[in-house]
This record gives structure tokens, sequence and C-alpha cells, in this order.
């Protein structure tokens, strides 16, 4: 008997997604046992290699690497790095752990995700339909006004969620989180529709921060201990407090949100951090 089913296309073994960019955030520890141990030499070749591993700039950095310095006991630093080669992206980890001052550096929490273009986000044929829902009447020119602008912005949304510019912004947070599986709060069993009405909810309510705080959902589903990564990028560390604690009251978060630790920093170059870091 022949077999009939359709074949499928196959598939071209890659490390780099269809859609999307590798994000990891690293964070690590000092050991001052062990800094307090090295020589001027080392001291002045570990300050070097540091400075010369985590330039943005440099031949073979990706795509993104953005380091911080972390307020609180959890790390003293923290690295976001972004490219499309995974390999790429820990390349400048293994890089650091070999330099001089490797020796003296602990890796205190780590997230590896993938940037994504979430489910919830419509398409200007949803939008339009969604205006219509909301009171808008088809066809008018407030309709209209809103369906161009959104046109306009949306490839540049799209984009933003794909392969992000860091925002010239000093303080970020970053957390992991889940949406609950529980009896009578399983997120995964809600019809679409109404997990996207919730979602709707959740993004006008970030909205209400444009031009204060910026926002970039990562997917560690299959990749990591937590389902998404939520890196804030604020012009004022209140606003990180301001946005977190407003969103806590929309449905999606207060009846279906799970979240991990909360790594506050504030953005540093790398001779910044070193000198706050390891001063004198």
């Amino acid at each position: 008997m022949s077999d009939r089913r359709p074949r499928m296309k196959p598939v071209e073994p890659s490390l780099t997604p269809d859609e999307g960019w590798h994000c990891s955030h690293l964070y690590y520890r000092l050991r001052r046992d062990v800094v307090s141990q090295m020589s001027q030499a080392q001291h002045e070749e570990a300050h070097r290699q540091v400075v010369e591993c985590l330039n943005p700039e440099r031949e073979d950095a990706p795509q993104r690497l953005q380091t911080s310095i972390v307020s609180g006991h959890k790390a003293d630093f923290g690295l976001m790095l972004m490219d499309p080669d995974p390999l790429r992206v820990d390349a400048t980890h293994q890089k650091l752990l070999q330099s001089e001052l490797g020796p003296a550096l602990e890796s205190t929490y780590s997230f590896v995700s993938i940037t994504e273009i979430s489910e919830y986000v419509p398409s200007v044929e949803q939008y339009s339909q969604r205006l219509v829902e909301e009171g808008e009447v088809e066809g008018s020119e407030v309709y209209q006004a809103k369906v161009s602008a959104y046109e306009r912005r949306e490839p540049m949304m799209r984009k933003q969620r794909l392969a992000p510019e860091f925002p010239a912004w000093p303080a970020t947070c970053f957390y992991p989180m889940n949406k609950k599986r529980k009896v009578g709060e399983n997120w995964f069993t809600l019809p679409f529709e109404e997990r996207s009405r919730m979602m709707s909810e959740h993004a006008k309510s970030g909205m209400a921060y444009a031009g204060k705080v910026s926002q970039l959902i990562s997917v560690g589903v299959g990749l990591d201990d937590w389902e998404w990564g939520v890196t804030l990028w604020a012009a004022n560390p209140q606003f990180l407090m301001h946005i977190v604690y407003e969103m806590r009251f929309d449905e999606a978060s207060a009846r279906y949100a799970e979240f991990g630790p909360f790594y506050t920093s504030y953005i540093a170059t790398p001779e910044q951090m070193l000198q706050h870091c390891l001063p004198g």
C-alpha cells in the first residue's frame, strides 16, 4: 500500500531562529577573597581583558550587549546579550570566565530565551475590528486616523520585539514569570479570545508609561525554568516601581501570573562597572 500522507518539507538544521534573536541575562558576583590575592599587574590585565570582552563594538561581539551594576545582594553586575547565534551570545560568558578576572567571578543567575512577536499583538485588521468593538464608527475620521497611526507603528513595533535597540535609559529591571496552571486559574485552558482581552487590558496599562518605560518580553518556554522573561528599562528607577505596581491590578497579572526574582540594575560602561565594583 502506498503512503498517501503529504510529504513534509525537510527542515534545514540551524541554531538561528526563523524569527527572533537568542537572548541571555547573566548575573555575576565578584569574590573579594580572590581579588585581594591578585597582584597589581593582574588587576590591570583583568581590567583590560574585561573591558575588551564587554565592549559592544568589538568585532565578534553579539548584536546587543549591555552591562549594568546590580542593586542588592543577588549579584554585583549583570549582562544582557542578544544575537541570532546562541554561541556568539555564550562566547562572551566564556571569555569572561577565561579572563584574568575569571577565577574571581561567580555566576549567580541566568535566564535563556528567544525574542518573539506575541500572539496577542493584533494585526492591522484585528486592531481595526477591536476599535469597532470598543465603539468607534467604522469609516469615521477618528477611526481612520487610529487605523492609519497603527499601520505606521506596526512594522516598528514588530522589529522592536524581535531585534530591539536598547533604550538610552539609566535603570533596568529583569524578572522571569509564568502563567498559572492551577485548578480554576489555568491560563492555558482559557479561550484565546479571553486571553487576548486580558492581554489587551495589560498592554493599555503599559502604554500609559510611554516615554518613561520600555519593555521587552522574551520566551523561555522549552529553554529555561520560567516561561517568559520581562526586561524593563526606565528613564528613572521610580517608574519601574510604578509600572510593576499598577500592572499587578490587571486581571492577566492579578489572577494568572507568577513571578520569579527581580534583578534591578543601572546601566554602565564596562569601565564604570569595574570602577564601582572594584574601586581602587
